[in-house]
């Protein structure tokens, strides 16, 4: 294979690679978010400088993606966290479970999520919208609501979903230092809210040494939401570089 033929690639395997080279489109992605307010000190813990916190509050996540261009049909969950930098008012995330590989890799190799392999479902049982992440044989997350209870206004629902979000890109050197230690930003673009609804909720987080979601342990549940949506992810970028200062 001729040089230009290699730097052609954005992955490896060459001739199979991980993931497909292209921006995914998501069609029917299904949101179930609780939000939830959680010990100050706890959060202070996990969330990198610059970012600020302001309120100690986590939005839980359970997605289920009904159809993913270049991936296929794919659930995840995880944790994100209300904060702002340099003003403005975004999320954190801080944790993300899947179960697709391509959507793993891509999401940490193109981007900076902080995807790994878990074992998340969304589905509805008697009257309640459910979701749940087992990692491995173990469950560490179980998130009931009210399914369809009230219509939430499309407007809140797209407010909810569109925030800027924060992450940590970080490639280690051949030496095992940093070469790569950034703050990079991003947001959903191409948004259409399908439908949306509210309702009671519960969340419980079980203790797991490597899912540790209940770190971030539950104190009050502040509201809930179900979303239905088609939308893409924009590119991220860097916004602090913590080898070189920072940059904007």
């Amino acid at each position: 294979m001729k040089q230009e033929d290699v730097v052609a690639h954005v992955t490896t395997p060459l001739v199979n690679p991980a993931f497909a080279p292209m921006v995914p489109r998501f069609t029917d992605r299904e949101y179930f978010n609780i939000v939830y307010r959680t010990d100050p000190e706890a959060l202070r813990a996990v969330v990198p400088e610059p970012l600020e916190i302001e309120e100690p509050l986590v939005r839980f996540e359970v997605m289920k993606m009904g159809d993913v261009s270049g991936y296929g049909p794919y659930t995840e969950s995880g944790q994100a966290i209300p904060v702002t930098f340099d003003g403005e008012r975004g999320e954190y995330l801080h944790a993300m479970y899947l179960d697709n590989f391509p959507a793993t890799a891509s999401g940490r190799e193109v981007s900076a999520y902080p995807k790994t392999i878990g074992a998340p479902n969304l589905y509805v049982d008697n009257g309640a919208l459910v979701g749940t992440l087992d990692y491995g044989t173990l469950r560490v997350a179980t998130a009931t609501m009210g399914y369809k209870h009230f219509a939430l206004d499309p407007a809140e629902a797209k407010a909810q979903i569109t925030v800027p979000t924060f992450m940590l890109k970080i490639i280690p050197g051949y030496d095992g230092a940093p070469r790569v230690m950034e703050l990079v930003r991003t947001e959903i673009t191409d948004v259409v809210v399908k439908a949306a609804w509210t309702g009671p909720a519960r969340l419980q987080l079980f203790e797991h040494v490597l899912a540790p979601l209940a770190d971030l342990p539950v104190r009050e549940i502040v509201s809930a939401s179900h979303i239905l949506t088609d939308l893409t992810l924009a590119p991220v970028t860097p916004v602090h570089d913590y080898l070189k200062g920072a940059q904007r």
